[in-house]
């Protein structure tokens, strides 16, 4: 186990994960300036929105662009 405390962007992509069902294929996030951006890939619109709440919860006031394709 590491003893590091985790970036913000592993938080992120833990947070994402939760409540998504990990569903969310390549996702990646870029953090910086107040911003977050997601990409990746879903199966439907639901888990996309699923996966901005995710972002939310912890950045309430960051914005978000949610990039997220859905296939």
């Amino acid at each position: 186990m590491s003893s590091t405390a985790p970036n913000l962007s592993e938080l992120l992509i833990q947070r994402i994960s939760k409540w998504t069902g990990r569903r969310v294929h390549n996702l990646a996030i870029e953090v910086g300036g107040g911003r977050v951006v997601l990409r990746g890939k879903v199966k439907s619109f639901h888990i996309k929105q699923l996966a901005q709440r995710g972002v939310q919860e912890i950045m309430p006031n960051a914005k978000l662009e949610n990039a997220i394709v859905v296939e």
